[in-house]
């Protein structure tokens, strides 16, 4: 939220990192800062003080907001020159901006804090520009600076961010008073003004300059040829294979800890994976920092063309896994030093796939596809930079000494602890409303992503946008009888978000009648969708588990009419029986792939339930005798606990059966009716 006691200079920073941040071309995600120096007054001895006001370690310009922003007294930040002991002592830096804070102090300062303090201008941006890092990863890029912008933007060396950077750029915009900014080799662009406005305009300028400078300048071709058969698929082709594809990469990239994952297949992606360059370029990795730090030191390149057999792509995938997991630890043996932190895992978090795309991987959608937006700003990084010469990112040594370091790690540790769902896809059927939503609902709160899947696309997308978007839920439209509209659902849940490995079976429907009035029709729908529908959703569901080769369970929403024979209900009922079988049935077959198989039994789920509000609430008040606003109250009524049963209460069930808790708890049911003695299970 917007300060409204902030300095004018502090809300047209927050507007100006607004602007910078909203396109990720300019910067990327968290990367990158900006700052302002005001002069506000010592609420204490009322003397004037120069404040910085710096956005904080981990922040994102996108979406800053002034507590987002570190605040340090200027004139300390400056004395630290005092004692700052050398590059190999940077990291006692960041500890020392703790002693220079303003007030509260704001956000965590970052390890760039330094160049916004130490540059005199009262403004100073600090980007992360694709253009501009290809001139900064550029073979030449010192040359090529000097050519695009002359004297007004001048070229730093690599240097590791930190004290002695900023000083460097403070002697430099010191030493030559016309100078605008500087290109950072390797890193990124830093700029500064004694304006906002000033500040903004001369960072587009830059970027836009630099922008130009590789169109006119660069070569039009820059991967240069296509490699035959590598091409891209056409694209419903290209989303099939991904969806095979990808639960067997998702389990690969899952060795370590169990993540989800994006595709990206734009054409940008596409061109580099089809060209003869990424053979040369993928090994090289990235080049900014904080492009490597997202997506580790390089990607995964398949090397077979897309029309090689599925089995062969796959069988290539692992050999290339096992590689990679192989060289990376041997990266981390060649460069770790004794204080460094542990090896975080060796899985790869990009995998290029020629004629298919990119997979990125991370702990939760949103992680997964920043990710990937990193890799994308890698690429049009290689683009500019061999279109004007050779991509020549920073040696792998720094890479590593950024990767593992201590601040970086810092960041890592500040982190919310993840959620019990993290790392999981969920796939939920009849999501769309009552208990199927509720349950889309709890999982996606828990950390899963989730796939709603529904015939009512509509209602299924509106819950999905309930949940979080895209980041958190996606809806599928699905006819769980039609065997064929199943298998490209759980396809694309797949091509989505890397795989499946919690499935809840919850679409039903109900028609009450008494066994005369029963029609073969009415049998039939019911076990077209329950019964019939639960066999192909689990069983489209178990291929995907296997291919991963992760922990994974399927949750049948069962009912107690499973056990309990009641009244004018013999198709609903018999459904059910079925479905609570299945349970059993395939908890013994699916357990030695490590998937457990139960489900839950609810009953009088009257208010927010998709059935009753069909037209099955008032048939089983004419059963009952009572009024059908009354309904709740009588199921209630007649429970050992006396309490209505709600979706949230069978949304809580199906969590407490697919959270750990229960690891070694398969082929059960759990009741979630408050208590009917009949249908206690024995």
């Amino acid at each position: 939220m917007s300060d409204p006691a902030a300095p004018p200079e502090v809300k047209a920073l927050i507007q100006r990192s607004h602007a910078l941040g909203v396109d990720p071309r300019v910067t990327n995600y968290a990367g990158g800062n900006t700052s302002c120096k005001v002069m506000v007054t010592d609420p204490v001895t009322g003397a004037a003080t120069d404040v910085l006001y710096v956005k904080g370690s981990g922040g994102d310009l996108g979406t800053l907001q002034p507590d987002g922003l570190a605040t340090l007294r200027l004139d300390r930040v400056r004395a630290l020159r005092g004692v700052y002991r050398g590059v190999e002592h940077e990291d006692e830096m960041v500890a020392a901006f703790e002693h220079c804070r303003w007030g509260t102090g704001g956000a965590a300062p970052s390890i760039d804090t330094a160049m916004h303090a130490l540059v005199d201008a009262r403004h100073v941006d600090h980007l992360h520009p694709d253009a501009v890092i290809a001139l900064a990863a550029a073979a030449d890029g010192e040359a090529l600076t000097k050519e695009c912008f002359g004297r007004e933007v001048a070229w730093v060396p690599w240097r590791r961010p930190g004290f002695q950077l900023g000083l460097q750029i403070a002697s430099l915009a010191a030493d030559n008073p016309g100078l605008r900014g500087v290109v950072l080799g390797g890193h990124g662009l830093t700029t500064w003004a004694d304006t906002s406005e000033a500040c903004q305009a001369i960072s587009f300028e830059v970027i836009r300059r630099a922008e130009r400078f590789i169109s006119d300048r660069g070569r039009p071709d820059p991967f240069g040829a296509v490699r035959p058969g590598f091409e891209p698929l056409p694209a419903d082709e290209r989303r099939r294979l991904a969806g095979e594809l990808a639960p067997h990469i998702r389990g690969l990239c899952s060795t370590d800890r169990q993540v989800v994952g994006q595709l990206t297949d734009s054409g940008l992606v596409l061109d580099l994976l089809a060209s003869d360059a990424v053979v040369r370029l993928a090994p090289l990795g990235t080049s900014c920092p904080d492009h490597f730090i997202r997506t580790k030191v390089r990607p995964l390149l398949l090397d077979l063309p897309p029309t090689a057999p599925v089995g062969d792509l796959v069988a290539r995938l692992r050999e290339l896994h096992a590689a990679y997991r192989e060289d990376y630890a041997a990266y981390y043996q060649r460069y770790a030093r004794p204080d460094s932190p542990p090896l975080r895992g060796a899985d790869p978090v990009i995998v290029l796939v020629p004629g298919i795309g990119m997979f990125s991987f991370g702990p939760d959608v949103r992680s997964a596809r920043i990710a990937g937006e990193f890799y994308v700003n890698a690429i049009n990084v290689m683009r500019g930079a061999e279109a004007l010469s050779t991509y020549q990112p920073i040696p792998e040594s720094e890479k590593f000494r950024i990767e593992y370091w201590e601040l970086e790690e810092a960041k890592l540790r500040r982190l919310p602890p993840p959620r019990p769902l993290a790392g999981r896809v969920a796939f939920v059927t009849g999501a769309a409303s009552g208990i199927g939503r509720a349950i889309a609902a709890r999982l996606g709160a828990e950390g899963a992503a989730v796939v709603l899947a529904d015939r009512d696309t509509a209602g299924a997308q509106t819950a999905a946008e309930e949940l979080g978007g895209a980041d958190v839920a996606v809806a599928v439209e699905v006819d769980v009888s039609d065997e064929s509209a199943v298998a490209a659902a759980v396809r694309e849940a797949a091509a989505t978000f890397g795989g499946v490995d919690l499935v809840v079976n919850n679409a039903g429907l109900s028609i009450s009648k008494p066994l005369a009035e029963t029609t073969a029709a009415d049998w039939d729908v019911q076990h077209r969708v329950m019964a019939r529908g639960s066999f192909l959703v689990s069983r489209e569901a178990a291929k995907v588990m296997e291919a991963q080769g992760l922990p994974a369970d399927i949750v049948y929403v069962v009912s107690k009419n499973a056990v309990v024979a009641g009244k004018g209900n013999v198709a609903y009922s018999a459904a059910k029986a079925d479905q609570a079988h299945q349970v059993r049935l395939l908890a013994t077959e699916l357990g030695p792939l490590g998937v457990r198989v139960n489900g839950v039994n609810p009953d009088g789920v009257v208010r927010g339930s998709g059935i009753f509000e069909g037209g099955w609430g008032e048939e089983r008040a004419k059963v009952y005798g009572v009024p059908p606003e009354d309904l709740g109250k009588f199921y209630a009524g007649r429970t050992v606990l006396g309490h209505e049963v709600l979706p949230e209460h069978v949304a809580a069930a199906v969590f407490a059966l697919c959270s750990g808790d229960l690891a070694l708890t398969t082929g059960t049911i759990v009741p979630v009716d408050s208590g009917v003695p009949m249908a206690f299970l024995r």
